[in-house]
């Protein structure tokens, strides 16, 4: 499925990352459709939740180009040099960009609903009212419609990440980064969080998954890459990667996984 614009919804071409000495991404190309979701599996350190925050800018390329649905993430380029961006700049471009951490990071002062609410009301200046109503709707949409007056400490870990999910919903996005959503869960949680993002995946919205859940990768996934010591090593299908891994080292991490 084509972006409504005819680019790519993310476009990475010869990404590199580095911290200090330490060379985190070595030249990533890939290509999210718009309406995919695409997920992203490896070992710890491969440099997959790294990629993920430089799709909206949390961190800096080194090197290379990435763009988000046509447009240049973090920099705007005139002739053959590039600019970057203010952080307001920057800070409007993410609105369209919702991210859902391993951990909750919801405010511990403020209730579920209230949670959902802020970013509309603090940066779209909704009215508290209608945001309070997209709120509770939202929560509905995640289960989770007789938690709205409960604060965070009242929640269960999995309850907690649906509202993180809806929190991010709120802002429309039309685009929605998971970093190892369901990592921090207990396992009889994960189900739940996963249910609200196969809905999601459903409702066509794009989305860029990094995984451990493997069954949900094959399931839902419409693309997976294979990323290892910062480079794709392999690409495909879901299906195919997982079922006939045709490099070593995917075939070695997925017989420790699977």
């Amino acid at each position: 499925m084509s972006s409504t614009t005819g680019h790519p919804m993310v476009k990475a071409e010869g990404v590199h990352k580095s911290f200090g000495p330490a060379h985190i991404l070595r030249g990533i190309d890939l290509e999210v459709q718009n309406g995919e979701v695409f997920c992203l599996v490896g070992p710890s350190g491969s440099g997959k939740s790294t990629f993920l925050r430089c799709i909206n800018h949390l961190e800096q390329i080194s090197a290379g180009r990435l763009y988000v649905d046509g447009e240049l993430v973090g920099y705007r380029q005139k002739g053959d040099k590039l600019y970057e961006l203010k952080d307001s700049e920057v800070a409007l471009k993410r609105r369209d960009i919702g991210m859902v951490f391993q951990r909750f990071n919801l405010f511990p002062h403020m209730t579920a609903v209230e949670n959902v609410m802020e970013a509309p009301v603090q940066v779209k200046r909704v009215s508290k009212s209608e945001a309070r109503l997209q709120a509770l709707e939202l929560l509905n949409k995640v289960g989770l419609a007789d938690r709205a007056t409960h604060y965070p400490s009242q929640l269960s870990g999995g309850q907690q990440q649906r509202v993180a999910i809806a929190r991010a919903l709120a802002m429309e996005p039309k685009l929605m980064l998971f970093d190892e959503p369901t990592s921090a869960l207990d396992p009889e949680l994960v189900g739940d969080v996963l249910d609200v993002m196969r809905d999601l995946a459903e409702s066509g919205m794009t989305m860029v998954v990094v995984t451990h859940e493997m069954g949900f990768a094959r399931e839902v996934g419409d693309s997976l890459v294979f990323m290892d010591g910062g480079v794709v090593v392999e690409s495909g299908n879901p299906r195919d990667v997982l079922t006939d891994p045709q490099h070593e080292r995917t075939k070695a991490f997925l017989s420790k996984v699977l």
